[in-house]
This record gives C-alpha cells, sequence and structure tokens, in this order.
C-alpha cells in the first residue's frame, strides 16, 4: 500500500448512497466517481479476497446484495469499509480508490468474465454456502 506522498490522489468527499448503493468519491471539484456496493466488495484489497499473491485471489460470489454499513477512517491515508456480510478487513488506501474509480469498466468486465467461466453468479441464492472445513486435517 501506498504512503502518502505528492502522487498520491487523495479524495475530497466520500458520500455514502445507501438508496442507490454507491459510495461517490470526488477527487477534486472536476474528478467524481460512484463505484457500486458490490464493486467494492468484490475488489476488496483483503488477503481474504487479494490472497497473499498473484493467482491466489478468491473468487468473490453472491455479492449482488451486499450493504456498505460504514466507512472507517484509517489515519490520513485510507478507509475501512464494512460490509452487511461482515467483510471488514480490507484497507482501502486512496491510491487504490483512486485506481477502482478509473478502472471500474475494465475490472468490473472482468469480474464477470471471472465469474461467467467459474459458472458462478452474483445472486447469493444462486452460490450455495462453502462445505465446512475440518480443522485439524484429519479424514472422518
Amino acid at each position: 500500500m501506498a504512503g502518502l506522498d505528492d502522487d498520491t490522489p487523495i479524495p475530497t468527499a466520500l458520500t455514502l448512497h445507501r438508496k442507490s448503493r454507491v459510495l461517490e468519491i470526488a477527487f477534486g471539484e472536476d474528478r467524481q466517481y460512484s463505484l457500486p456496493f458490490e464493486f467494492l466488495r468484490v475488489y476488496s484489497p483483503s488477503a481474504e479476497v487479494r490472497g497473499h499473491g498473484v493467482g491466489q485471489e478468491t473468487l468473490q460470489v453472491g455479492k449482488r446484495d451486499v450493504e456498505l454499513l460504514d466507512i472507517e477512517p484509517v489515519g490520513h491515508y485510507a478507509v475501512k469499509l464494512v460490509f452487511s456480510d461482515g467483510h471488514d478487513s480490507g484497507l482501502y488506501s486512496w491510491d487504490y480508490l483512486h485506481m477502482l474509480a478509473t478502472q471500474h469498466d475494465t475490472l468490473w468486465q472482468q469480474y464477470l468474465d471471472r465469474l461467467a467461466e467459474a459458472g458462478a453468479s452474483r445472486d447469493p441464492a444462486d452460490n450455495p454456502p462453502p462445505a465446512p472445513k475440518h480443522g485439524c486435517g484429519h479424514k472422518h
């Protein structure tokens, strides 16, 4: 995660629109973006979603109805977003939010393509919960 430097775009406003389910982000008066809650959730910068390296990402399925419940500031460089599915471990740095905003269309299409390739859905009802994991590694 980048720190604050001269090139870090810093939001001038974050506005939560619960009814339309978007987070509006302004970077100055002339650059405003609306990012859907679902998009923010499936592109969470958390290790749970992104893994710890290339190829370790976990495809997020069934997130169409996810709500953004809270935005918590983290220092002067990021926010933590709290989602209705319990996810709250991603720190969205200013540069990461700017990247999501400016590359939204491309990233969204990549996500839809990955869902289609996996035969998965954005709808929660179409995705059964994962099988429970056996914690100790022994066969039962």
